[in-house]
């Protein structure tokens, strides 16, 4: 069975129509141009056992050619950063190029530097550079009350409305099957300690509104239901600045649920 590829305009590393995939050796099909040069419309990759998938992003690595191998390199690794395609890539290696050695030499210092130095709080598991982050230091903060987020985009996220003064415990993640992260892998365990110490009051769940967030949600109110402690969940509903005819009906049923008093809503 063969695949179309579509997109792909001049293939200059194919020999006698083969080439080799992960160990692995696929015949090229080639509709030749009645001119002779090679096709300006697409063609197919067949392999005997199996179809074969090739996304554009994979064939463009295959028939790029760059005029120096360090600039492929970093081409390569700029690349495996999340939101980065190829051509973003090459315009950030490119623009290295044009900056001082004493730049790059600083920001290549600072990500070798964050990797290798950065610490995670003993008690929040937040990115700290001691042993305990400044959140947790500061005794001016509630310590009977903990927000439990999923990752620490979302303490810079709640440090930024300036609304919250508890603590913060990061589970680094939340329960998803699909992914294969089960409860074993995030710091749901030292939640539970933390409220057995004593001390805690309420816990806040301030997790992604999807099946996994809520997933996590129960899984950590039936590990916490046993202990005298609160937990609530933040409120769900429209946002700010949003029109009604346009909201879905659970966040809009959610928003009806949840209400609040129109005083309470004025010292907001």
């Amino acid at each position: 069975m063969k695949y179309k590829i579509y997109n792909i305009l001049i293939i200059n590393n194919i020999n006698n129509n083969k080439f080799f995939f992960n160990d692995e050796e696929y015949q090229c099909t080639l509709p030749v141009h009645p001119s002779g040069h090679l096709p300006l419309y697409p063609f197919l990759f067949a392999n005997k056992s199996k179809i074969s998938y090739f996304c554009r992003d994979l064939l463009c690595r295959m028939i790029q050619k760059y005029p120096s191998l360090l600039l492929e390199n970093a081409v390569n690794e700029f690349a495996k950063l999340p939101g980065i395609g190829r051509k973003t890539a090459l315009r950030l290696a490119l623009h290295s190029l044009k900056r001082t050695q004493e730049e790059v030499d600083t920001f290549g210092k600072a990500i070798i530097m964050l990797r290798k130095d950065i610490n995670y709080c003993s008690v929040c598991h937040n990115i700290c550079d001691d042993e305990t982050c400044n959140i947790c230091s500061d005794l001016s903060r509630d310590s009977s009350l903990i927000c439990v987020v999923e990752n620490i985009k979302e303490v810079m996220a709640i440090e930024n409305t300036a609304q919250f003064r508890g603590l913060y415990h990061v589970l680094g993640g939340i329960i998803s099957p699909m992914d294969g992260v089960g409860p074993g892998d995030l710091q749901i365990e030292s939640l539970v300690e933390r409220v057995k110490n004593g001390g805690i009051k309420e816990i806040i769940l301030a997790l992604s509104t999807t099946m996994e967030g809520d997933t996590t949600n129960f899984y950590i109110y039936r590990k916490l239901s046993n202990n005298d402690v609160k937990i609530s969940i933040i409120a769900r509903g429209i946002s700010v600045g949003d029109e009604i005819e346009y909201a879905d009906e659970i966040t809009l049923g959610r928003s009806i649920l949840n209400r609040t008093n129109f005083k309470d809503s004025i010292r907001l």
